[in-house]
């Protein structure tokens, strides 16, 4: 294979994986005409139509799925040579891509900023908070953040913190106004404030422990949101009870201005993992910021 066909192989790939000409054009380096040309001289010597493009989209066909399975896996392997290679340096550096949640960004990833960029100043870490549960493979990124109940099993695992526990709070002010639930069952009597799954759209339903078996409940209430923090910050101003993983909601606790409720049924679950591909090489900028995130 000569190069030129190694690279316009890779463009392809780029534009499956990033849904789009212009973000694959900036992925690349390259501008979109220059990008949608190579992909044209590609189908025009291979005979086949590789993309489908609208106006709005851009989806590989029948044919173009087939090659990216095929050549995905070399464009992998190639990488994780060249990653092997590098890791031979003393010094970490490059660019290292982290996939992360909002609460995983601001609350592990945040805080350590400073001290990680002091100790390797040639390491950029590239950080896209995401709620998605995006596929990290498929995205080009060394790495990612997740509860640990959500991690795929092909995936090596390094724990980042303890047990979680989900929990149902509200402020005084709501109680006050209308009661504290004594059961799961209690909450279709409440205002309670709903949180939207990013990757499908559905309602999460509120999940507890009781007599030692699972339950889940739907729950209604006068706010919806994919985001926490805009249904905690309903939860402060005393619209409803939010429901949410205790770490988020500490120091509000402590200052009184929320209070758990149904604490006896509040489950815990697996905690936060950072994870990457078992087939890639690990770089030293890779390693460095796993052990800077272990660093309490």
């Amino acid at each position: 294979m000569r190069g030129t066909e190694f690279a316009s192989l890779n463009a392809f790939a780029a534009v499956i994986e990033h849904g789009s000409f212009v973000r694959a054009s900036a992925h690349l380096g390259i501008t979109p005409s220059a990008l949608s040309q190579t992909i044209r001289q590609l189908e025009e010597r291979l005979g086949v139509r590789l993309l489908h493009r609208t106006t709005r989209s851009v989806a590989p066909t029948s044919v173009g799925e087939r090659l990216y399975a095929r050549f995905r896996p070399t464009v992998e392997e190639l990488e994780a040579a060249v990653a092997e290679a590098v890791s031979t340096r003393e010094r970490p550096a490059g660019l290292v891509r982290i996939n992360a949640p909002r609460m995983a960004a601001t609350g592990l990833i945040a805080p350590r900023l400073a001290r990680f960029h002091r100790d390797n100043p040639d390491v950029v870490l590239d950080i896209t908070v995401d709620n998605a549960l995006t596929d990290i493979v498929a995205g080009r990124f060394d790495a990612g953040i997740r509860l640990g109940e959500l991690l795929e099993k092909d995936m090596i695992a390094v724990r980042l913190t303890g047990e979680m526990e989900m929990v149902a709070v509200a402020s005084p002010d709501y109680l006050a106004r209308h009661g504290t639930p004594a059961t799961p069952d209690d909450l279709h009597h409440h205002a309670c404030l709903n949180w939207r799954w990013p990757t499908d759209g559905s309602l999460y339903r509120w999940e507890f422990e009781q007599d030692g078996r699972e339950i889940e409940v739907s729950v209604n209430g006068p706010l919806i949101s994919n985001d926490v923090d805009v249904v905690l910050e309903a939860a402060l101003q005393g619209i409803g009870i939010a429901y949410t993983s205790n770490d988020r909601i500490g120091s509000w606790c402590e200052q009184g201005r929320l209070v758990r409720v149904l604490e006896r049924y509040s489950p815990k679950f697996a905690g936060v993992y950072l994870y990457y591909p078992s087939r890639r090489q690990q770089s030293p900028a890779l390693r460095a910021f796993i052990e800077c995130l272990l660093d309490a």
